[in-house]
């Protein structure tokens, strides 16, 4: 057996060629040895310049050496100074993990990341060790939240329906508090903006709101008329399309289509304007970001949905005017003449009465969901999926209500 070779000078070069197992001879084995102890293990040096501490970091400080290294940061001496100095002149490598033992030992010491400057380090270590700083800030990752039982997620469910209305609440009345001012100084309204959400909202929805309706009351009268003509009773169907049509169906399906298409659109809109922070802008400009981007889609669907349940009367109508001449023989003026007598003015009113109100509430519902947008885009995607889905359910809520007091009212 050969004897152990003592050390070399650590100062001394260890750029000893490594050889393969199957070349090893018992000489080189040992040579191979002593190149191993030569190489520089992790190790620190405090030295103080002119009144400030200054860390020599010596070796190899990697994550095979931590534990070296934890030595040496532990018998370094305490902070003294508000600030010091790491030097990398004598770094062979560093590590993430090293940097980050590092940075927390200082950090104990009394030396935040700020207070430490960076001295010949190499350019890959200083990008390093500013990555290392930046994650030692960055706050932890939110801990997985518990399961709920049933009645823990009903109670949650309520609570942030509960938030859901009180932020619909406060809106409505930042929004009403604008619109006093727009009655006060009218030359601040965007008319411009108003007409050209008008036009996107309304006149542009008028080809997809015909066909829609057109196909209900062709479905509705081939239904009715299957059944009516079972008991010689055709010509009532004309009554149930015009009764059906104007006072429920036009109304709800014209409001679900401007809920999946204009509603959905206002919340993208302001939700990207708020991610590109262009509503900072308009706030920078002295505007009100309520008045440019809110009342002008509020107004646009205040007029635009009556006009797109007026549209959809007609084309429901037609449809079943279509199904009633082709299937149930009867002559389209027979079909008009029958529904000038059976459908009273007020069911057309009470239909057209509802799509203001649907359009208010699709519109604040929209432009609130995308006021509250956070900067990011998945966010924009989810409070675009819940517009639709709270437009849907309030409008459904709505005409629900609008039965039963329109019924108590008897109208």
């Amino acid at each position: 057996m050969n004897p152990v070779r003592p050390a070399p000078d650590r100062h001394d070069d260890c750029s000893a060629p490594i050889l393969g197992p199957s070349s090893m001879t018992p000489s080189s084995q040992a040579d191979r040895g002593a190149a191993a102890t030569a190489l520089p293990t992790a190790s620190i040096d405090r030295v103080v310049e002119n009144g400030v501490p200054v860390y020599y970091l010596q070796g190899l400080w990697r994550l095979s050496h931590l534990p070296e290294a934890i030595n040496a940061l532990r018998e370094a001496a305490p902070a003294q100074g508000p600030r010091c100095v790491l030097d990398g002149s004598r770094l062979k490598a560093l590590d993430t993990a090293a940097a980050f033992v590092v940075f927390r030992r200082l950090a104990e010491v009394g030396y935040a990341a700020g207070s430490v400057s960076l001295r010949a380090m190499a350019e890959g270590q200083s990008r390093l060790i500013a990555l290392v700083i930046e994650r030692m800030h960055a706050p932890a990752a939110r801990p997985s939240p518990p399961r709920l039982g049933p009645v823990a997620r009903l109670g949650a469910a309520a609570l942030a329906v509960a938030a859901h209305l009180r932020a619909h609440a406060a809106f409505i009345g930042a929004v009403a508090v604008e619109m006093l001012s727009l009655v006060r100084a009218p030359r601040h309204f965007r008319y411009r903006e108003a007409t050209s959400q008008f036009e996107s909202a309304a006149l542009d929805a008028i080809p997809i709101a015909s066909l829609v309706t057109l196909l209900i009351g062709v479905v509705f009268a081939y239904l009715l008329g299957v059944q009516a003509q079972q008991y010689g009773a055709t010509i009532f169907v004309v009554d149930g399309v015009g009764l059906a049509i104007c006072r429920e169906l036009s109304p709800i399906l014209v409001a679900v289509i401007v809920a999946g298409r204009s509603g959905a659109a206002f919340t993208a809109q302001i939700g990207s304007m708020k991610v590109q922070e262009e509503t900072d802008a308009i706030r920078t400009l002295g505007l009100s970001p309520t008045q440019v981007l809110v009342i002008p889609r509020l107004v646009a669907l205040i007029f635009g949905v009556p006009l797109l349940v007026f549209v959809g009367d007609v084309a429901g109508i037609a449809g079943g005017i279509l199904v009633s001449a082709w299937q149930l023989d009867i002559a389209p003026a027979t079909f008009v003449t029958r529904l000038h007598t059976v459908l009273a003015p007020s069911s057309v009113v009470v239909g057209l009465g509802k799509a203001p109100v649907f359009g208010v509430f699709i519109a604040t519902i929209a432009c609130r969901m995308g006021m509250s947008v956070a900067r990011d885009a998945r966010s924009v995607g989810e409070h675009t999926t819940s517009t639709v889905v709270q437009s849907i359910v309030w409008v459904i809520v709505l005409d629900a209500a609008f039965a039963v007091a329109l019924q108590r009212l008897g109208i």
